[in-house]
């Protein structure tokens, strides 16, 4: 039973977050929307921290290491 109570609240979850969150399509050339994200040492950062700089190139890694 409880194994099934974590699996509805999972599914529940899901949809709120997926429900909450707007889609956005960029297109080339379009500015990238302020985001901000734990680095490496958990402090967060935001893009306008780096923007502030110069160009910023944003790459996603899949996986861990």
């Amino acid at each position: 039973m409880k194994p099934v109570l974590v699996l509805l609240s999972l599914i529940v979850f899901c949809q709120s977050v997926s429900a909450q969150t707007a889609k956005v399509v960029l297109k080339v050339g379009d500015k990238a929307p302020e985001f901000a994200l734990p680095n490496g040492d958990g402090k967060t950062v935001s893009l306008s921290d780096y923007t502030s700089r110069g160009p910023v190139v944003v790459v996603f890694y899949r996986g861990f290491w």
